[in-house]
C-alpha cells in the first residue's frame, strides 16, 4: 500500500539487514510502545524462547535485534513519525496530520 502512495520508499527487509538497538530504541519512541509490543505473542519460537521470561531493556531491544521475523506488523516511519501498521491502511495515519495542515486555508489553521 506504501508504494501506491509514494514512489519515494526506502524499504528495509529486516531479513538483511540488521538495525542496531539504538535504531530499534529511536523506533519505539517515535512508536510510544513497548519494545513486547511489537512482538506476535501466538509464533512458536516466542512462545518457546520469550513467554514467561523477564527481560531487561536491553533484553528486550536484543530480541528485535536478533529476532525481527517475530514482529507481528510492518513498521513505518514518515518524518520522525511511526507507525504499527497492524492493516494495511494503518499506514495512512502517517502523513493524515500533515495533509490538513497544509490544506486548510491560512485563516483556518491553529494558531500557533
Amino acid at each position: 500500500m506504501a508504494k501506491s502512495i509514494s514512489r519515494n520508499l526506502h524499504d528495509v527487509d529486516l531479513n538483511k539487514a540488521t538495525l542496531t538497538t539504538t535504531l530499534w530504541k529511536e523506533i519505539l519512541n517515535m512508536l510510544n510502545l513497548k519494545p513486547k509490543d511489537l512482538l506476535d505473542k501466538s509464533n512458536k519460537e516466542y512462545q518457546e524462547k520469550v513467554r514467561g521470561n523477564t527481560f531487561t531493556m536491553t533484553g528486550w531491544l536484543e530480541i528485535l535485534v536478533r529476532c525481527p521475523h517475530l514482529l507481528k506488523a510492518p513498521i513505518a516511519i514518515y518524518r520522525n513519525k511511526a507507525v504499527l501498521c497492524n492493516r494495511p491502511n494503518d499506514i495512512l495515519l502517517l502523513d493524515s496530520s500533515a495533509r490538513t495542515a497544509t490544506k486548510a486555508l491560512p485563516h483556518l489553521r491553529a494558531a500557533l
